[in-house]
C-alpha cells in the first residue's frame, strides 16, 4: 500500500457545442501541444461532415463507432520460469475507452483523405458500420488473445 495521499479521478467538463462528456474526452485525445482549439475543429469538422454524409446524429454515430472499438481482452506480457507468455486479460472500461479513442485516432491519421477532419469523419463512418483500421486493429487484439488462451492461468 502506498502511504501517500489518495489521487482522486478529475471530472472532466462536457464539450462546449454538444454538451457530451464523451466528445470532451476525445477532443482531448486528438488534441496536440495543447492546442485545443484545433482540436475541437478538427473534431466538430468531421461531424459536420457527418452531417453532410446523410447522417442525423453525429453523436449517435460516434457512440456506435466507439462501441465498435472498445476491445474486451488484450494480452499482457508474463514472465515465468525463463519463459514470456502472452496472457490474456480482460480490460477494465476506463482503459477500454481510452484504448478505442487512441486507435480511431491513429487509423484516421494514417488514412489517405486530405485533411484530418475527413479522415476521422471517414473512419467514424466506417467502425460505426464494423470496418475500417480501428475495427481491424480490435479484432486483431481479440484474435491474439484468443490464440493465447491457453495460458490464462497465468494472470496477475
Amino acid at each position: 500500500m502506498s502511504r501517500k495521499r489518495e489521487v482522486y479521478k478529475s471530472h472532466l467538463k462536457p464539450d462546449p457545442k454538444y454538451q457530451d462528456s464523451l466528445v470532451g474526452k476525445f477532443i482531448n485525445i486528438v488534441m496536440k501541444s495543447g492546442k485545443k482549439t484545433v482540436a475541437e475543429g478538427i473534431v466538430y469538422g468531421a461531424f459536420d461532415l457527418l452531417l453532410l454524409k446523410g447522417e442525423e446524429d453525429p453523436i449517435a454515430t460516434f457512440r456506435d463507432a466507439v462501441d465498435n472499438i472498445k476491445p474486451i481482452v488484450e494480452v499482457k506480457s508474463k514472465r515465468v520460469g525463463g519463459a514470456n507468455y502472452q496472457v490474456p486479460i480482460e480490460i477494465r472500461s476506463n482503459r477500454r475507452l481510452a484504448l478505442a479513442f487512441r486507435w480511431l485516432r491513429d487509423s484516421s491519421a494514417s488514412r489517405r483523405e486530405r485533411s484530418m477532419r475527413e479522415r476521422l469523419s471517414c473512419e467514424i463512418l466506417d467502425a460505426s458500420q464494423g470496418k475500417g483500421g480501428a475495427v481491424k486493429r480490435k479484432e486483431d487484439t481479440h484474435k491474439m488473445a484468443e490464440a493465447n488462451k491457453a495460458f490464462a492461468h497465468y494472470k496477475r
